[in-house]
């Protein structure tokens, strides 16, 4: 119980809790450990529990008509999902799998509900996370509309170094996530040839590059010049 309660105070959501709070919520989450490539639900699975990341990596994704996979969102550290927690009686909206070994707090969704009645807090939190993701859907929706595939891809870029990017050096940013080819191009529903291509002609233009690490080192400010 004190290992959850200090994992807790990590997390966003619960960083301005007291220990009495904390207590609270001790009582009704759990741990759970996944491996690697596990799935920790399927699309239109009965949805009854929320999700808290404390290590790891989620991918969360759906499959079109075709079997194709779409890649909806890569979660991390301090990130909980899926954010739909006052959906009554409905489904899992989309799958969830393990992408690297993963160490999560489960919750009920209904003995959150009743703790949310008494921590007005956490409620509005919970309001201000759906909305930016509704936010960055809508964003999303709008690359699509408005941008070619090339453009596309950059935004992702861009989208990543805001959410994984670290502070180099000079305008250089850099990603201590790897992230295959093949995901890039299903989060933006292209083809892995159509992102190598693309990510050769930044290199080339010297708006990116790989290090001996695999780690992508980009610079935004040159990125957003070639889409604005």
């Amino acid at each position: 119980m004190e290992r959850i309660t200090t994992h807790l105070k990590k997390l966003p959501l619960f960083r301005e809790l007291d220990d009495q709070d904390l207590k609270e919520f001790n009582k009704i989450m759990k741990l759970r450990h996944y491996k690697s490539k596990m799935t920790v639900y399927m699309q239109d699975d009965i949805f009854n529990r929320v999700f808290f990341i404390l290590k790891g990596k989620i991918k969360i994704f759906k499959n079109d008509m075709t079997g194709k996979e779409q890649i909806v969102s890569i979660l991390q550290s301090g990130d909980m999902f899926p954010l739909a927690v006052f959906l009554k009686n409905g489904n899992y909206p989309a799958n969830a799998q393990v992408l690297e070994d993963c160490t999560l707090i489960t919750i009920n969704i209904e003995d959150l509900e009743k703790i949310l009645v008494s921590h007005a807090e956490i409620s509005i939190k919970l309001f201000r996370l759906m909305g930016e993701r509704i936010i960055e859907l809508q964003d999303r929706l709008e690359e699509q509309i408005l941008h070619n595939t090339t453009e596309q891809i950059i935004l992702l870029l861009l989208r990543l170094c805001k959410s994984y990017g670290q502070k180099g050096t000079n305008d250089e940013f850099v990603l201590h996530t790897h992230f295959t080819n093949r995901q890039l191009a299903n989060m933006v529903g292209s083809t892995r040839e159509t992102v190598s291509r693309t990510l050769n002609k930044l290199k080339k233009q010297k708006h990116l590059y790989f290090d001996e690490k695999g780690f992508l080192h980009l610079y935004p400010e040159k990125l957003k010049a070639e889409v604005y």
